[in-house]
């Protein structure tokens, strides 16, 4: 009896799952997601108008300028190298994507300079949704441009520490994706707190991934997330202001 019970095995205790084991597959799912979300946004109102026969005009009406298709070029570069950079990672080859990081914030730079000229140059010609201001509409494009370069330039500065550098990657995509939600049909007119409220639904996603998975959410989608929301009403505000006006004038010039 003694030895039967020296031999018999002894349970088997249940497998625990690593944390963040799912990473990059959510991750790589999020960059397709994100870019299918682009695609259906700026479908109707320049990539197809591109190999089709519809107006060679963006949705303000205004025409497809150098600058226009610099633009577009840039920032579908981005969406690109987002879904790139995020299989590199889930196949395991970091130091490719460590390299091509380095043209991933070349590209970003671009992208800040041209996204801004871009709003400049439309609010100039009088370019903004319908029955809206172009020079308080301003706000929201340069916004976006700033919100997208402090999280950039902070990803790269933590890009040492892996787990805030591809959430606040994750967080710039997600402050220009603003712009193919308010493409969406029947978005734009429900009006700014509609297209940033539904945009900004991609940061409570990845948030509640983080609460289940890790049992908390990291702090860079708490600081983020929390500026990118105070920054609706903040725009919004500021917008209205003689102080913006004066300064969106300047701008135009």
């Amino acid at each position: 009896m003694a030895a039967a019970a020296a031999t018999r095995p002894l349970p088997k205790s249940p497998a625990i799952t690593p944390v963040g084991a799912c990473d990059r597959l959510f991750y790589g799912g999020m960059a397709i997601v994100l870019g299918l979300t682009v695609l259906t946004g700026f479908a109707p109102t320049y990539y197809l108008r591109l190999v089709g026969d519809g107006p060679r005009a963006t949705m303000s009406g205004g025409p497809f300028t150098s600058l226009v298709h610099l633009h577009g070029a840039l920032f579908t570069g981005w969406v690109l190298l987002f879904i790139v950079q995020t299989a590199l990672v889930a196949s395991h080859r970091v130091a490719v994507h460590r390299r091509l990081g380095v043209a991933g914030a070349v590209l970003a730079a671009a992208m800040i300079v041209a996204g801004t000229t871009t709003a400049i140059a439309t609010a100039a010609r009088g370019g903004a949704p319908p029955g809206v201001d172009p020079l308080a509409f301003l706000a929201i494009p340069i916004f976006d441009m700033v919100l997208f370069a402090t999280f950039v330039t902070t990803a790269l500065v933590m890009r040492r520490d892996k787990e805030a550098h591809k959430r606040l990657m994750l967080l710039a995509y997600i402050t220009i994706i603003v712009a193919a939600v308010a493409r969406l049909p029947g978005v734009l007119p429900l009006g700014p707190l509609a297209f940033f409220g539904l945009g900004y639904l991609f940061v409570v996603l990845v948030a509640i991934y983080d609460f289940v998975s890790r049992g908390r959410v990291h702090k860079a989608y708490l600081w983020g997330g929390g500026l990118m929301v105070a920054s609706v009403p903040l725009r919004l505000m500021i917008s209205g202001t003689g102080a913006w006006r004066a300064f969106a004038e300047l701008l135009t010039r």
